[in-house]
């Protein structure tokens, strides 16, 4: 049954809810703005309250003396380091606790020599080249992230990552795709065909209801454009698709695609799918990665704490609240090992942290369970020769598939150079599963049979070394980011909201942006402030 229409308003929402069902939420932008009705700059969200770092002048100013609190920060991540460098620019003595041997957390760069063992007691050792490296965890930050403020602070250099490439490859096998099409070829093809459709429905007089003469000649204007439609309305495929011979010097104009794909079979392939992605408001273009491997980042928070502030190898194994602080439990070199403070800021993966003894309460340790882990894998591809550049020409970029691989992604890095490092896959879920189940040599053997499947034999016969990672098996972590029916502020997450005696929880999964270091250091940032408030407060 059609949904009631009152008013030219509400049939125009309806009209435009329509084109973003069809052409994802670029066409849906586009043609706002067509019809006048884009956003524009006057327009602004309303923002969270900006963040002021603790400094050593908060406690001059109230004329106090002693020494600072002490805070001790479980979880060496990016949430925690944040927590301690933070705090330590106002003076507080702050000890960090990591369970692994480095700091980091999920922020994991893997390069040569690496030797990584995961809770089934498995083994690989990297045996990536020099200058190679995998960001087996996060591996790009949007421009907009807070993340790139303390590059900038921090003095973590950074380049461009290439998110979307309109050389990179679609291949959807279990349509009947034969063979791999370009990005830019199925973008082509899916925007002409919505664009002719909507035109005929256009000029057919279906949308005369929603659109007014002058609404329906802007449409008809931007689909023309959008689409590459003939003068017909027609799509009939331009240079917009690619070319089969690239244009060159006078008398070589070049050879475009041909055979463009019927209507029928460009939405059979369901490629089309792929296109909303380089709209989210957190994977849009540009995007960017640290020079030299994600890690330089919590490389950078450890050398502005201290070193000698962090204890790595040191797995904590009883958090208590006192009447007056907090106590800490931890192993570190075979012993065990206490530590007193003023205050805690936990910030564990909570599926970790419910495994922990604790005091905090049954509210604390429900609300814990509550939150799951999701699972995400990768493996990285070490390849002698660039040969993605030289017989594909992509330079970056990810190749979408409904393979149980998912994505193939390109190195933002060392573009021709020698040898190059392909992210073979990167999968998650129940994908992710297939491949935690499995040997790393079967990991390996599986991901080169499907790869080779896109890329053909060099995908294999290049191939230098390799190391794959599954986010589910990794010691401390066990997770690669979580699941929270209702978000961070629903009422089963609220005892981790707020402090818990002398504990505090900080951690991405507190947040918004879940599985992205900004939510990880947002909610430490939250933390700070109210933990700071606190003492200036006592």
């Amino acid at each position: 049954m059609a949904e009631p229409q009152v008013g030219t308003g509400t049939s125009r929402r309806a009209f435009l809810r329509s084109v973003g069902v069809t052409g994802g939420a670029g066409a849906m932008f586009a043609t706002m703005g067509a019809l006048g009705l884009a956003p524009t700059a006057a327009y602004a969200a309303e923002k969270e309250a900006p963040f002021r770092a603790p400094r050593h002048g908060d406690f001059t100013l109230q004329g106090r003396k002693g020494r600072p609190a002490k805070v001790v920060v479980i979880g060496g991540g990016i949430a925690g380091l944040t927590s301690a460098y933070e705090l330590g620019k106002a003076g507080y003595d702050c000890t960090v606790l990591e369970a692994r041997d480095r700091v980091g957390g999920r922020n994991l760069t893997v390069r040569g020599g690496d030797r990584l063992t995961d809770i089934n007691g498995v083994s690989q050792t990297a045996g990536f080249s020099k200058g190679q490296y995998m960001n087996a965890g996060p591996a790009r930050l949007a421009q907009w992230m807070v993340t790139l403020d303390y590059c900038r602070e921090l003095g973590v250099p950074i380049e461009v990552f290439t998110n979307t490439n309109a050389g990179a490859l679609i291949y959807n096998e279990t349509t009947g795709m034969k063979a791999p099409v370009q990005y830019r070829t199925a973008k082509a093809d899916v925007y002409g065909y919505v664009s002719e459709l909507l035109s005929k429905a256009t000029n057919s007089g279906a949308l005369d209801a929603e659109l007014t003469a002058d609404d329906k000649e802007r449409l008809l204007t931007f689909l023309k454009s959008y689409g590459s439609l003939g003068s017909d309305y027609t799509y009939t495929g331009t240079e917009h698709r690619g070319f089969n011979v690239d244009p060159g010097a006078a008398g070589a104009p070049g050879e475009k695609l041909g055979d463009v794909p019927s209507l029928s079979d460009v939405f059979a392939s369901n490629v089309g799918r792929y296109f909303s992605f380089e709209f989210g408001y957190d994977q849009a273009m540009l995007m960017f990665q640290p020079v030299g491997g994600m890690d330089r980042i919590p490389m950078a928070f450890a050398r502005a704490i201290g070193e000698e502030k962090i204890r790595t190898s040191a797995p904590v194994t009883d958090i208590k609240n006192t009447t007056d602080g907090v106590q800490i439990t931890y192993t570190q070199n075979g012993r065990t090992r206490t530590i007193t403070a003023d205050y805690c800021i936990a910030t564990l993966a909570p599926h970790i942290l419910a495994k922990t003894s604790h005091n905090l309460g049954t509210a604390v340790q429900t609300a814990l369970r509550a939150v799951k882990p999701s699972y995400a894998s990768k493996i990285g591809l070490e390849y002698k020769s660039r040969w993605w550049e030289r017989d594909f020409r992509i330079f970056g970029g990810i190749t979408e598939t409904d393979l149980d691989l998912d994505h193939i992604w390109y190195p933002s890095y060392g573009h021709l150079g020698e040898r190059g490092l392909i992210i073979g896959y990167y999968n998650t879920g129940a994908h992710s599963d297939v491949y935690s189940a499995l040997t790393p040599p079967q990991r390996l053997e599986r991901a080169l049979d499907q790869g080779v499947k896109i890329h053909g034999g060099k995908y294999r016969s290049e191939l230098a070394a390799s190391y794959s990672h599954q986010w589910k098996l990794v010691p401390y972590l066990e997770g690669a980011w979580h699941s929270m029916p209702g978000g961070p502020d629903a009422p089963a997450y609220a005892p981790l909201n707020t402090a818990q005696g002398h504990v505090y929880f900080a951690g991405d999964y507190l947040s918004y942006l879940d599985a992205w270091q900004h939510g990880a250091i947002s909610s430490a940032r939250k933390v700070v402030t109210e933990l700071h408030q606190r003492v200036l407060a006592s």
